[in-house]
């Protein structure tokens, strides 16, 4: 029999069901140690690569040879991993190592939360989480395929420094040699243990019964079940797996980073492969939870993560991180933040925008330059282009929001809600001071101070009459260039206090001040240019 491979990486989930090995009695999953080497105060493998926790990968590679039950063994920061196991795998079975004594009494802790079990075990860890569901069940089709007792899952790797060695005589594994316990020609072999089994429920308990902590290690190690297997006639087969990074686990953060790095750019790839443009794949980090449509574009520098969504046709990024964000179809958005909201079809946000929760633009609408909002319903077609806080409101269809509009939702004790209604205009610099509702329709005067209601088609005028104080430089900003300026321009001046202008000048158009207010009765005071907005 040739040397076993398995076929490759395939993601989870492709092919059909009825292709993949029948379930097996039970998964032990490893947890149980401290991760000393991430130096941090949360376990290991809650440690995220690709927007999930490492333990997370490792359940759901578990789960794929559909065992009749699942044991995770916990250990050191047992706390922390058992409520995250409440959150992902509510009903897996919890085994305790209380003192960490090697990886044979892990799996006898494992065992003895089965109770009297026949049939295969599958024994993997909790921190590699490259690994596939597709692995493990070529690792069991081998398995039963070959009649064997152990099988383990093996690579053969450039480096295999710190690895367990695989000694075979011919196609059958005798035993598997630790670093510290093997000689020159042990560590000489290049197949090494990915510490991924599936074992004969008798033959893994007779195994941990017979095991002896005669080691460097001065621990019960699982690889000398391989040893004692052989001692008594029973076969040990090993399948290789080609793709080595489905075999690597997390020690440290350096570890960390360069898996992250991995699972991206396979996420990234598969993307591509399905009809995503992406500009630049290696400053584009994609979590596996996010969904994209085809002919998306994604540009340098974007973070998509979470439950994010995006639309057919949208464009997103550069410089843009989405968190659990829903992007409608042909969206654009450019260098924003964004965290739970919802940007509707043909919508533009950004540059330089900040979309906190609940945030909710309609189709064809805008959020500009330097806004933020958040609590804020935004109907289709309204733009809010530049230079605004907009929280706790709620604006119609059709509105215009002028540049640097602030949306006073918050009065130290209380938050509360503005209400704008349709196709009505807000001039710049408006605060809009909360609880307070304008109409359909209405206009809210540039630089007013609104804090009661404005129905629907009025104008709002709500700031102090300019006041000029004439000479006010000279005398109180005497020896500065600012009076200096202003002396010039007086002698500019003609006797009739009107500007000298040069001989060849063009006389400029006179331009009222201010403008009578459409239908005001004769005498009316009249009202400035009070809506001036810019777009």
């Amino acid at each position: 029999m040739a040397t076993r491979v398995a076929a490759g990486a395939v993601r989870l989930g492709e092919g059909s069901l009825a292709e993949w090995p029948a379930g097996v009695a039970a998964v032990i999953v490893l947890a149980a140690g401290g991760g000393t080497r991430m130096k941090s105060a949360k376990s290991k493998l809650l440690h995220q690569i690709g927007g999930r926790s490492l333990l997370t990968w490792a359940l759901d590679a578990a789960v794929s040879v559909q065992p009749e039950r699942l044991v995770v063994v916990v250990g050191q920061m047992r706390d922390q991993v058992e409520a995250h196991l409440d959150d992902i795998a509510p009903t897996a079975i919890r085994a305790l190592q209380d003192t960490p004594l090697g990886t044979g009494h892990a799996v006898q802790c494992g065992l003895d939360a089965l109770g009297d079990v026949t049939g295969e075990i599958v024994v993997t860890y909790g921190d590699v989480p490259l690994l596939t569901g597709r692995a493990l069940t070529d690792l069991l089709a081998a398995h039963r395929e070959d009649g064997n007792a152990v099988t383990v899952l093996t690579a053969v790797v450039d480096d295999p420094t710190g690895y367990g060695r695989i000694v075979r005589d011919g196609e059958v594994v005798e035993a598997i040699v630790e670093q510290r316990d093997a000689d020159d020609d042990q560590r000489a072999i290049r197949e090494i243990n990915a510490g991924i089994y599936v074992f004969d429920a008798d033959t893994l308990r007779d195994g941990l019964a017979h095991l002896k902590a005669d080691n460097a290690q001065g621990e019960l190690l699982l690889t000398d079940i391989v040893a004692y297997a052989r001692s008594i006639g029973r076969r040990v087969g090993a399948q290789i797996e080609p793709d080595t990074w489905q075999t690597m686990g997390v020690n440290d953060r350096v570890q960390l980073a360069n898996l992250n790095r991995e699972m991206n750019r396979r996420i990234v790839r598969d993307w591509m492969l399905a009809g995503v443009t992406v500009i630049d794949p290696a400053t584009t980090w994609i979590d596996k939870s996010v969904s994209l449509a085809p002919d998306v574009e994604v540009w340098p520098d974007t973070v998509l993560r979470g439950a994010t969504t995006v639309g057919e046709g949208a464009v997103v990024g550069p410089g843009t991180r989405l968190t659990d964000v829903e992007v409608g179809e042909g969206a654009h958005v450019l260098r924003t933040e964004a965290t739970l909201a919802v940007i509707g079809a043909g919508a533009t946000v950004g540059p330089f925008s900040y979309l906190r929760p609940g945030t909710e633009l309609g189709p064809d609408g805008k959020i500009g330059a330097f806004v933020e909002t958040k609590n804020a319903r935004i109907g289709a077609g309204t733009k809010v282009p530049h230079l605004t806080y907009c929280g706790d409101a709620v604006l119609g269809e059709g509105t215009n929001i002028g540049a640097g509009t602030i949306f006073a939702n918050f009065d130290g004790v209380t938050k509360s809600q503005t209400t704008v209604g349709s196709h009505s205009f807000i001039g710049s610099d408006a605060v809009l001071i909360a609880p307070v509702a304008v109409g359909d329709g209405a206009y809210v005067a540039a630089g007013s101070a609104i804090t009661g209601p404005v129905g629907a088609g009025e104008l709002a005028v709500a700031r102090g009459r300019q006041r000029n104080i004439p000479g006010w430089t000279a005398r109180r900003r005497p020896g500065t260039a600012s009076a200096a300026a202003a002396e010039a321009a007086a002698a500019a001046l003609g006797a009739d206090g009107v500007t000298t202008p040069a001989a060849d000048a063009t006389p400029a158009p006179t331009t009222p001040t201010t403008l009578p207010a459409p239908g005001s009765p004769a005498g009316e005071a009249p009202i400035p240019p009070a809506t001036a907005s810019k777009e």
